[in-house]
C-alpha cells in the first residue's frame, strides 16, 4: 500500500515515483504523485483509463503524449488534462529526464497498479516488452480492469483472457497486488 511520501523505482525503465496524496489521504478523490521519467525510456501501452480523468503538469524536460491518436510534446510548465475513456499514453522522447506531477482523480487503485508494475519489474517477472507470463497478466488485468485497460487486444479477446486464465492464474497462487 503506497503512502504519501513512499517511492517506488522501476529498475527495468528507470522511473521513479513518489507518492504526494494518496486514496487514503483524499478520502478516495486523488492520487497525486511526483514522477520522473529518463530519456528515451519506452513508451507505456496505449491506454484508457475508464473511470478516472488524469492530468500531467511538467516540471522539467519534456513528454510526448499520444491522446486519441494526437501527439503532443508538453514542456515545462504546461499540462495536459485526460478526460476518462480517452486512448492515450506517453513516453520521454528529449535527451533530459522528465520530471512531472501526475494526479488521477478518483484514485480507485491506481497507486497499487503502479506498486505491483515496479514491484514486478523489480523481481525480474516481466519481459522484454514489459509483461508478465499470461497467468499473472489475466490477474492483474482483473484486479484493475476499473482503473486502467490497453487498446491491444481488442477488449473481447481481454475480457476472454481474463475469464479464461484468471481464475487459472489464482489456482496458481498469482494475485493481483505486489508491495
Amino acid at each position: 500500500m503506497a503512502t504519501s511520501g513512499s517511492e517506488i523505482v522501476n529498475s527495468r525503465t528507470g522511473q521513479r515515483t513518489i507518492f504526494l496524496q494518496t486514496a487514503a489521504d483524499t478520502g478516495g478523490t486523488l492520487l497525486r504523485m511526483e514522477t520522473f521519467h529518463p530519456p528515451h525510456g519506452p513508451a507505456e501501452p496505449y491506454h484508457i483509463h475508464p473511470l478516472q480523468r488524469s492530468r500531467c503538469e511538467l516540471i522539467s524536460g519534456s513528454l510526448c503524449f499520444r491522446i486519441a491518436g494526437n501527439e503532443h510534446i508538453v514542456k515545462p510548465g504546461e499540462a495536459v488534462d485526460i478526460p476518462q475513456g480517452v486512448p492515450h499514453n506517453f513516453w520521454n522522447a528529449g535527451n533530459d529526464e522528465a520530471h512531472a506531477i501526475q494526479e488521477f482523480r478518483p484514485a480507485l487503485k491506481i497507486e497499487d497498479f503502479f506498486t505491483t508494475y515496479f514491484t514486478l519489474a523489480n523481481l525480474g517477472k516481466l519481459n522484454a516488452q514489459g509483461l508478465p507470463n499470461p497467468f499473472l497478466m489475466a490477474v492483474i488485468m482483473q484486479t484493475y480492469d476499473q482503473e486502467i485497460q490497453v487498446m491491444k487486444p481488442p477488449r473481447f479477446i481481454q475480457k476472454l483472457l481474463m475469464w479464461s486464465l484468471a481464475p487459472l492464474g489464482q489456482r496458481l497462487g498469482y494475485q493481483g497486488i505486489f508491495t
